[in-house]
């Protein structure tokens, strides 16, 4: 949980100066679900190929959202998730 962006369905129960709405991505590479953006945080959980992530903010080529499999929050390195065809 972050105190200043939180997903636009978590409105109606809890209040942050600004929301995003999820954007779904798959993983096209493992990764580490971590409790801060640094290399150096703690591992929440080890997301698979496939595993579904709902971004919520992309910053230095790291995407903070939600892992729903795993029902946790965090940043995972954004080179690990698909990309809409253009």
């Amino acid at each position: 949980m972050r105190r200043d962006l939180a997903d636009i369905r978590l409105a109606d129960r809890v209040f942050a100066p600004h929301y995003a709405c999820a954007v779904p991505r798959v993983l096209i590479a493992a990764a580490d679900l971590r409790e801060a953006p640094g290399p150096d945080s703690a591992v929440l959980a080890e997301l698979e190929i496939g595993d579904v992530f709902e971004v919520l903010e992309f910053v230095r080529g790291r995407a903070w959202g939600r892992a729903p499999g795993k029902d946790l929050v965090g940043y995972i390195d954004a080179d690990a998730l698909s990309w809409p065809a253009a």
